[in-house]
Parts: C-alpha cells; structure tokens; sequence
C-alpha cells in the first residue's frame, strides 16, 4: 500500500490584551515606594530603604513589561511569520537585570552600615506603613501570577514572582526592623538588609535563566508531550499513524509539529479531514479554553 505523509504546525491564536496587569504592577509599585520610601525617612532603617529600592526595580521592571506585552500581542508580519511573543522572554532578562544592580546597591549599602550603625526612630509608624505597603504586593503580586498562569505569559509570571518575593522580603524586614527596637542592637538592621540583598540576587539568576531557556526554544512539559502522544495514539488506525512530533514554546505560543502518515490512493480532502481532526484533538488536550489555528506546510 502507497502512503503519503503531511507535516501539520499548530499554533494558539492571539490572546487578549494584558496590558491592563502591566499597569496594575505599575500602579503599585508606585503606591509602594511612596509608602516605603516615607517608612524609610521616619526610621533612618537600611532594610526599610533596601525595601524601598526593590520597589524601584519593580516599577522599572513593570514599565518593561508594559512595553513587552504590547510588543507580544502584534501580529504576525512580513518580518515575523511567527509573530512577537518572545518579547516577554526579553522583559523578564531586562528585570533580572535590574534585580541584579538593586541588589548589588542594597548589599553595599548594608555593609556600609554595618560598619557605622545608626539608632532607628519611630519605628512603630515605619512598620505599619511598609506593611501596608506589603499587601499591597501581595494582593496585585498574586493577581499577576493567576493571569501569567491563565495566558501562558511569562511576562506576568516573573513580574507576579518578583512582587511575591518583595512581600517576603518586606515581612524579613519588618521582622528584622521589630527585632531591633526590642534588642536595641542596630547592627541587625544591617544584616537584615544584606540578607535581602541576597534573597533579591537569587530571584534575579532565576528569572534570568527562565529567560535564557525560553529563547533557546525548549520543547513542552513532559505533561504535555504525554498528553499530545495520548490524543495521536487514539486516533492512530490500520491506514492512519503519526510520527515525528516536535513542540517549542514560544512566549505564550505553543507549537507541536507532526507527521501525518495516510494511504497513498486517498484523496487530498481525505488527507485534510485526518489532519483537522487531529489538530482540534491537539489544542484541546493542551487547553481547551483557548482557541487556535492551523497551519499546514
């Protein structure tokens, strides 16, 4: 029996805008350095003003990200047959960057301090402002993760990761800060902000390897391939079978490639209807939520 092979490439559609949590990060980071900043003059504490530099790199990350984004959801051109979508990839290297340099900032900083400690002032106001601050990150950090989750993007990811961070930053140095005004030793201000230091650095070499591996165009999950071989397998019959699947992810794109193996005397409308069927069959195992077009090669 002759049989002839297609090669199908399927594709997830344009998602909504995501500009809007682009500048919810926005917003909040600027609420949170006013009231971060301001916990910082009142108490003269170093791990306040390391809080309150963090927050500078959030909003510089986010305006990254507002640009990323819009960049992400152009479609395809003349020049980018495949779209846009590995800008995300690009902000979330931008934002690992900064990271990196805030905490380089922040762990001189505390050194410097260390090396002179200094008596805090009003402590109890500075706290109740930074922890106001603090919900804050978390209610919008939390809503950035839960949309990055929802549309794949790895944009809204990082910049929801980042913010979670900054929260658990924020409660290391309130705790630290409290723990100063019971044991009056101020040298532990320092050192709570040079652990924040730290804790911003190993954020930074993670969004920044994610990032990496996302531009070097890595295949799916293995979840996913499992799933994919699941749907192929169960359409496979005597006269139909599929081999050489390939997949990447691209931003919040995903590609599965495969070969379609079919009788060499059926006709071309055969041939397609096989093909359709197990593209639909293929999106809709991956995510049936989303829609997605096809295109054959």
């Amino acid at each position: 029996m002759t049989e002839g092979a297609q090669d199908t490439t399927t594709q997830s559609e344009p998602r909504r805008s995501l500009t809007p949590f682009a500048w919810m990060s926005i917003g909040a980071a600027v609420v949170t350095i006013g009231l971060k900043t301001g916990a910082w003059l009142m108490t003269g504490s170093v791990g306040l003003l390391s809080d309150a530099a963090e927050s500078g790199v959030n909003l510089v990350a986010a305006i990254v990200a507002l640009i990323a984004l819009r960049v992400a959801a152009r479609p395809p051109d003349e020049s980018h047959h495949f779209g846009h979508a590995k800008a995300e990839y690009f902000s979330a290297g931008v934002e690992a960057v900064m990271i990196f340099v805030a905490s380089i900032v922040i762990v001189i900083t505390s050194v410097e301090r260390f090396l002179n400690p200094r008596s805090l002032e009003n402590i109890g106001f500075g706290l109740a402002i930074s922890l106001v601050a603090t919900a804050v990150n978390g209610f919008v950090g939390m809503r950035l993760l839960r949309a990055g989750r929802q549309y794949r993007s790895m944009t809204l990811l990082a910049d929801g990761k980042h913010l979670l961070t900054d929260v658990w930053t924020s409660v290391g140095v309130v705790v630290g800060v409290g723990a100063v005004a019971l044991t009056h030793w101020n040298r532990l201000d320092s050192i709570v902000a040079f652990a924040v230091g730290v804790n911003i650095l190993v954020t930074g070499w993670r969004l920044l390897t994610a990032s990496v591996d996302g531009l070097m165009d890595h295949a799916l999950a293995d979840a996913d391939h499992a799933r994919i071989i699941e749907v192929l397998d169960g359409l496979c019959t005597g006269d139909v079978t599929f081999h050489t699947l390939q997949t990447r992810e691209s931003g919040h794109r995903r590609l599965v490639s495969f070969h379609v193996v079919v009788p060499g005397a059926w006709t071309v409308q055969q041939a397609n209807a096989v093909v359709a069927a197990a593209e639909e069959a293929v999106r809709d195992a991956l995510d049936p939520r989303v829609g997605a077009a096809a295109e054959r090669v």
